[in-house]
């Protein structure tokens, strides 16, 4: 395959109108069936990754490294939700899941984009699930990593340790707080580096960004909004092949979260990631590729969209 980008943080960014909002995305790779005259792998669909919620999260912070291990097999996009990174700021209307799913197809249809797989982490797992229950018929496969909505603790108590952090900093943006935050994301506490805190600290306090995450938040919080977001409760309603991915360390979503939609989701399956906290693509960066890469490759198209509508 023809490297078309070079796979760098500006060479692959780009921005396109999903409704009333800009969005920004990376994008790299194409799909093998342009190139190859077949099906492609997974089908030849594009492959479109959320990223979690935490301070100065974004796509490229979140999967920037891993971006040229999926490109190789998918056109790739790593996405910006409403309110992260370089996409517009908007207050929030309704269930923050809801709010960003809807964009997120109008972002595809901007790019003449019908159909994708969805890899999402975190909050960005909550949207990707979502955008499947709303618009079943614009993915493929999903990967869900630790998701939010759809991780129901069973034993730890709320919030957890990790939302507690993110609590803290909101309440008091310190270089400290946000420290103590990353930290509570990784088990390997070298991955908590100077260089990365003083990176996200600078886009957690970029212009409109706190506002921005209050008014996230409060859509999880507001009861006339909240239970929009408790997406174990339509758990069994998705019909997509879905791989629920853990590290077993978590705590933000902690693993016992993962039961309830291994259940209920009808086609799922579960990886944990072992010494891995909630980062697995960065924690367990090697073994989470190959392993998720795997998994979307399996689709078959046709079989699928059948496979989809069976009860």
């Amino acid at each position: 395959m023809p490297d078309l980008f070079p796979l760098s943080k500006e060479a692959t960014r780009r921005s396109a109108k999903a409704g009333d909002l800009t969005l920004n995305f990376h994008e790299a790779g194409v799909s093998t069936s342009s190139t190859t005259g077949g099906p492609g792998v997974g089908g030849g669909l594009p492959l479109v990754m959320l990223h979690g919620g935490g301070p100065g999260a974004s796509a490229w912070s979140n999967f920037g490294p891993a971006l040229p291990h999926f490109a190789a097999s998918f056109r790739t996009l790593l996405v910006d939700q409403p309110g992260f990174g370089g996409s517009d700021k908007p207050p929030v209307v309704g269930n923050f899941y809801r709010h960003s799913a809807d964009h997120v197809v109008r972002l595809l249809d901007e790019l003449g984009i019908d159909r994708v797989h969805l890899l999402g982490n975190s909050l960005g797992g909550g949207t990707a699930m979502r955008l499947a229950l709303t618009y079943p018929d614009r993915v493929g496969r999903l990967v869900l990593m630790g998701p939010g909505g759809l991780s129901l603790n069973l034993f730890h108590a709320d919030p957890t340790e990790g939302v507690q952090r993110l609590m803290d900093f909101g309440a008091d943006p310190t270089r400290d707080k946000l420290r103590a935050f990353i930290s509570s994301m990784v088990v390997n506490q070298a991955l908590v580096t100077d260089e990365l805190v003083e990176e996200r600290f600078a886009d957690a306090t970029a212009p409109g960004a706190q506002e921005a995450m209050r008014s996230m938040g409060m859509s999880f919080w507001n009861p006339e909004t909240a239970e929009d977001g408790m997406l174990w409760r339509e758990a069994h309603r998705l019909r997509k092949h879905t791989l629920l991915t853990w590290g077993r360390e978590d705590r933000v979503n902690p693993l016992d979260g993962a039961m309830v939609a291994l259940k209920l989701i009808p086609k799922a399956s579960l990886h944990v990631f072992p010494n891995c906290g909630h980062w697995a693509q960065i924690e367990a960066a090697t073994e989470f590729a190959e392993v998720t890469t795997a998994y979307l490759a399996r689709h078959v198209e046709r079989l699928d969209k059948l496979d989809d509508r069976k009860i």
